[in-house]
């Protein structure tokens, strides 16, 4: 009964892994803004968090946990890249998408250079408090930086990107809080 128990739970554990692919890979893409790269992380990440399940010491911190997988997958390509890039020299800016030519798709992708030329570590609190939906403690442990530096990254990033948006000609809705409380 016991092999059972254990091989329903492992099962339930792959299933949840699985189901958090398109999160890791919207946040992957808005680290690094390159589609492929996206995806080879959120591989990465998804092929550790199945071999490593066993190190998991709470079912319900899989997210953070998987997070923090992707954020060291993510250092280390920044580290295998910088011998021949220089992240901070790249052009990441895009085209508009041409096939749609919508105006919300020119928002998204104004949005898109936006945060990436946010430094990294800005690019990433921002990322997963706004985008993944993470509190400020996990993002803390994920990032494995003081709780202080999450507040003060997500400042100063928020404060960039507005100040991006408004030079870019599209404005953040006022209603919209600059910061917001620890959660």
């Amino acid at each position: 009964m016991e092999l059972i128990n254990r091989l329903f739970t492992a099962h339930c554990m792959r299933r949840k892994i699985a189901e958090n692919r398109d999160r890791l890979f919207r946040v992957a893409l808005a680290w690094c803004g390159d589609v492929s790269v996206a995806d080879d992380l959120v591989q990465e990440t998804l092929m550790l968090s199945l071999q490593r399940i066993s190190q998991l010491r709470e079912q319900k911190r899989l997210n953070a946990w998987m997070y923090t997988i992707l954020s060291n997958c993510w250092k280390q390509h920044l580290r295998r890249m910088r011998p021949t890039i220089d992240i901070d020299e790249l052009d990441l800016s895009t085209d508009s998408d041409a096939e749609t030519g919508s105006i919300e798709q020119e928002i998204v992708d104004t949005v898109r250079r936006a945060i990436l030329k946010l430094p990294v570590g800005q690019r990433q609190t921002v990322t997963l408090v706004d985008l993944a939906g993470f509190s400020y403690a996990e993002v803390a442990e994920i990032l494995d930086i003081p709780i202080g530096t999450v507040m003060s990254r997500l400042y100063t990033s928020r404060h960039s990107l507005q100040h991006s948006l408004v030079h870019s000609g599209h404005r953040q809705p006022a209603a919209a809080p600059l910061l917001r409380s620890v959660k």
